[in-house]
């Protein structure tokens, strides 16, 4: 049965005096880490508790009910659209409007990249659709986490969430060092190392000490911890000070700009228009760490529509207006690409304005370290409430009602990568994980709208689950015959015709489920369409991408299987004899 997501918890939740307890009790409780010989004779089950937990899927009411008595503590419901309209833009509007226009504006797209920011805008637009309507039904601060769980399964949630997770800690990393580079350029523009210590003994990569970074992620962090309401009023007031030289800059670029400077505007084809947006796509990433503060938005199914789809409908049109400015103000083949907006404004006659554009690049690094810090305790909160890791780092702090401790887990970590890796190796390591999180928040929303256990007659799953792979395979088709140079429209014909059919075949079948409150339009053609353009940029990375994936994911399965596997599988066998005792013989 279906769970209201606008009423408080009926359960409530447990005491609240173990929230700082420190023993084996509190990280591993469960039966299976009992003592040594109860986790070896777990072992040697691996194998079935693997197949039982492999497809396990968990439920919208464990999640909103019985996952949430795990933090002991309810996380406070202060948020409102207002909040979450900034927290995202805070989030997604960065240093890398800055920095990223000019250099694919000049080496792939030339005025034509506000048609690359429109392209993936519309991209991550059709994302922020699905994570909508999943946070809406299922108000929880796991996110992409809980959405994969309830609709994919244990193994995949964990899979996945574990390398989104990966990555913003490794991500929080670059861009403190980052952080810390910028603000030494403002100081000296020609050593942007001035701010750390070279230490001879460690590794090339690993010897430019970056306290710096550190202490940035140390004080973002303390912020967040120090309480949601806090954060949001403090990344509101930066974001409103951020937006009017955004204002600024367009209204400079326009009053300045000259439309022969448009001219061509498709120097590179076509094809630059979607390298291009391949790369600025990185610009719109963020605000699925928004999604993460579902669970204390006040009025979820008014709230995040408003303030997630608004801000990012909002935020495309702001890059695309920064973009046309930019290519107005300079000639493309002229633009500066390590400092664009900089330079053209001093190409205007107004070299003053260089220094709004650097506070405003800083404070856009300040505000999505703080946002970044927010969502990625509350995917660990969650992970942590699911016991996939201790559920120590599940407990919300009785004062402040913030995951403490999943907050100083995230910060140590990227603290100690910020400290000792270069941006160099740091930069590597970026992949594809949230493209991948992306398209499987699609294909979870499409099984969540056509397929529901034990009511879906199975001639329909098989229906539906055979258009499904139909639309998967056709959207690999398409990226590889893009990839592969082709140009003949015959093979677009055979690759997108499949995709449009199997979509087709999806909308004939009858839906098992309608939102109650918030849904996505035009199911199943949008979701399936950002199944096809996540697919597709994807298709746009190198390989050292997909080597990084597929090595930590095996590093993951192995925890998973010595860990992981044994806690959810203990929980999932105690919930359920719970279950059988309270339904009576």
């Amino acid at each position: 049965m279906a769970v209201e997501t606008e009423t408080e918890l009926e359960t409530p939740l447990r005491g609240t005096s173990c929230w700082h307890q420190w023993n084996k009790q509190a990280f591993f409780p469960e039966p299976s880490f009992e003592n040594t010989t109860s986790y070896k004779s777990a072992l040697k089950q691996t194998y079935p508790r693997l197949k039982n937990r492999l497809f396990s899927r968990s439920t919208d009411a464990t999640e909103l009910i019985t996952l949430q008595q795990e933090s002991k503590q309810p996380l406070q419901k202060c948020l409102t659209w207002w909040d979450l309209t900034w927290l995202c833009f805070g989030s997604v509007v960065g240093s890398g409007i800055f920095v990223i226009t000019g250099q694919e504006a000049k080496k792939h797209a030339g005025p034509a990249i506000v048609l690359s920011y429109l392209a993936s805008g519309l991209s991550a637009l059709l994302s922020a659709f699905c994570y909508t309507e999943f946070a809406v039904e299922i108000p929880v601060a796991g996110g992409s986490f809980s959405f994969l769980r309830v609709e994919l399964g244990d193994f995949v949630a964990y899979i996945a969430a574990g390398n989104i997770l990966l990555e913003a800690v490794v991500g929080a990393a670059g861009l403190a060092r980052s952080w810390s580079s910028y603000l030494a350029s403002m100081i000296d523009s020609n050593n942007s190392d001035l701010l750390r210590f070279k230490v001879d003994c460690f590794a090339d990569g690993f010897n430019l000490l970056d306290p710096v970074a550190v202490l940035i992620l140390l004080v973002c962090n303390g912020i967040a911890m120090s309480g949601t309401r806090r954060s949001s009023w403090l990344n509101w007031i930066s974001s409103i000070v951020s937006s009017c030289v955004i204002v600024f800059v367009i209204i400079v670029g326009f009053v300045h700009g000259k439309t022969t400077n448009l001219d061509p505007f498709l120097p590179y084809g076509t094809e630059g228009v979607f390298e291009a947006a391949a790369v600025v796509y990185w610009s719109y990433t963020g605000f699925d760490m928004v999604a993460t503060m579902a669970e204390e938005t006040k009025k979820p199914s008014r709230d995040i529509p408003i303030g997630l789809v608004g801000s990012m409908c909002m935020i495309t049109a702001v890059y695309c207006l920064m973009a046309l400015a930019l290519t107005m103000m300079v000639k493309y083949t002229e633009i500066d690409m390590n400092a664009a907006y900089s330079i053209a404004f001093r190409q205007i006659g107004m070299n003053w304005a260089k220094y709004l554009v650097s506070v405003c690049a800083l404070k856009g690094m300040t505000t999505s370290l703080l946002v970044g810090s927010l969502g990625q305790a509350r995917y660990t909160t969650q992970i942590a409430r699911a016991h996939m890791i201790p559920p120590w780092f599940a407990l919300v702090h009785p004062k402040t009602q913030t995951p403490i401790n999943a907050t100083l887990l995230v910060t140590t970590l990227s603290a100690i990568i910020a400290l000792f890796s270069s941006l160099n190796i740091l930069s590597s390591v970026f992949s594809f994980s949230t493209l991948s999180i992306f398209m499987l928040m699609a294909i979870a929303l499409l099984v969540r709208r056509y397929y529901e256990k034990d009511v879906t007659p199975k001639n329909n799953l098989v229906k539906f689950l055979v258009c499904l792979t139909v639309v998967v395979a056709s959207s690999i088709g398409i990226t590889a015959f893009w990839n592969s140079n082709g140009r003949g429209w015959i093979g677009y014909v055979v690759t997108i015709a499949p995709w449009f059919l199997g979509t087709l075949g999806m909308a004939l079948l009858p839906k098992q489920r309608v939102p109650k409150l918030w849904g996505v339009p035009l199911v199943p053609w949008l979701p399936s369409l950002s199944i096809a353009m996540n697919l597709f940029l994807i298709g746009s990375l190198g390989y050292l991408a997909f080597l990084r994936f597929i090595i930590c994911s095996a590093v993951m399965l192995v925890y998973y299987l010595l860990v992981g596997l044994h806690a959810t599988y203990d929980v999932a066998h105690q919930n359920q004899e719970k279950s059988n005792n309270e339904e009576g013989p």
